[in-house]
């Protein structure tokens, strides 16, 4: 497909290429975009709306809507400054135009000075007091500054902060609830960076193959001759998506029909930021090779095929762990043992984290084991992935802390896209709770 003129851009993505060509930290408000693009205010501000959710543009307290680095996935480890400042309902006293800048690492300053100035560096954050002279030379290092216990720094300070356009935030927190916050929040990225989206395997810059509403049987036969494919997504004049076409679509067509005539209308779609997850159990669910990736404003912006999307969960499976989600955290505790059969099994510990007000394991936290337990055993058997279609749970007898347990799955049934797994778990040889579940391989 080609390239897009300007002639076939809404006037609200040409606001949003016009926002995209401007000066990193360039001022922009409604006013002055509606002027230079000739569109209403109502226009611009969707437009600088759409941008903000973009990461194309930030608004900053006393500065207004500037223009920002757009926040790349491989960096979504780091924080901005101004993230920083609402995460710990901070004040900020200084160097405010450099809010948008992110850091790397932050240096508790609960040390001599002199020891203090070896661990601070550009792009770091240094969380400290009231000590005028530790700000000063963290600045000075290209440093921002966080100052607990809600105290305020000199003027010096403050102008040497904007001056350097680095940050320098007061809180009213201490040192080590401002240090478990920020430590949180790079947590929460590093898990968010492990989940795959639409946008990671979307091919950046390759062809895409697409037919028009006006097409013919002969157009579709001599792009299926050229590209090897027989599904296309068909699109009207502004390349919005309104359909796509099959192999089976055409069978008993005459060559002149239009292929307006013969498309699945409004097919499934999927956006950039879609987990690849969502992607292929939707894929699986309907029962569709082909899935077109759209925009907001439903352009297409290219197309999904089942071997893209099995290929990128098996390249999940081999990554390494980063950041431990809720269910990683409850499974930690079990070890994986075998029977005298060799059947396989799992063998833990209730822990406190496990239990609900009363003492007792939660029943959401049961839920999870076994369902853990089904896909690991599923997984000796098939490599691949779970989805669940359905979930009998039985709760027989409560389990409180520190209570060891077993888990027993066990395979009914599975196939080359369904599975049925049984799974019990024993306390002291008693069964205590059970599930039936249900779901597909992919």
């Amino acid at each position: 497909m080609d390239t897009q003129s300007v002639d076939t851009l809404t006037k609200h993505e040409q606001i949003l290429r016009y926002i995209e060509s401007l000066k990193l930290g360039s001022r922009i408000s409604v006013r002055k975009i509606a002027k230079n693009m000739e569109v209403s205010e109502g226009t611009a501000y969707r437009a600088i709306k759409e941008a903000e959710n973009q990461g194309l543009v930030s608004t900053k307290e006393r500065i207004g809507t500037v223009r920002v680095e757009k926040k790349l996935r491989q960096n979504i480890d780091k924080l901005t400054f101004a993230e920083v400042v609402n995460m710990v309902d901070g004040q900020v006293l200084g160097g405010s135009r450099g809010l948008h800048k992110t850091l790397h690492k932050f240096v508790i300053g609960a040390m001599e000075q002199d020891a203090m100035m070896r661990y601070i560096e550009a792009g770091s954050l240094l969380i400290v007091g009231n000590r005028n002279r530790a700000h000063i030379c963290a600045l000075e290092q290209g440093a921002g500054v966080l100052i607990t216990g809600g105290f305020n720094t000199s003027t010096e300070v403050k102008v040497l902060a904007d001056e350097l356009e680095l940050p320098i935030i007061s809180s009213s927190y201490d040192t080590f609830t401002v240090a478990s916050m920020i430590n949180r929040a790079i947590y929460d990225r590093l898990i968010k960076k492990k989940i795959m989206l639409v946008e990671d395997i979307l091919a950046s810059g390759a062809s895409l193959y697409a037919l028009k509403a006006n097409s013919t049987l002969k157009d579709w036969q001599r792009m299926s001759e050229d590209t090897g494919y027989s599904r296309f997504p068909v699109v009207d004049e502004w390349n919005r998506i309104i359909g796509v076409v099959t192999s089976k679509d055409m069978v008993g067509a005459n060559s002149l029909q239009t292929v307006d005539k013969l498309m699945t209308r409004n097919p499934l779609t999927v956006t950039a930021q879609t987990s690849v997850a969502s992607a292929a159990h939707m894929m699986v669910w309907e029962g569709i090779e082909l899935l077109p990736v759209v925009d907001a404003n439903r352009k297409i912006l290219g197309v999904l095929n089942r071997s893209d999307v099995l290929k990128a969960m098996q390249y999940i499976q081999k990554q390494p762990q980063n950041g431990e989600t809720f269910e990683d955290l409850i499974w930690s505790g079990l070890e994986e043992v075998r029977d005298e059969k060799g059947t396989l099994q799992f063998h833990g510990v209730i822990t406190p984290q496990m239990t609900n007000h009363l003492g007792t394991v939660s029943e959401g936290v049961l839920t999870t084991l076994m369902t853990q337990a089904a896909y690991r055993i599923v997984q000796e058997h098939k490599k691949g992935d779970l989805v669940m279609d359905n979930m009998s749970t039985y709760f027989l007898k409560p389990l409180q802390i520190d209570s060891k347990i077993e888990i027993r799955p066990t395979i009914i049934e599975v196939s080359r896209k369904f599975g049925k797994i049984d799974v019990e778990i024993y306390h002291a040889g008693t069964l205590v709770s059970k599930a039936m579940l249900t779901a597909q391989v992919i």
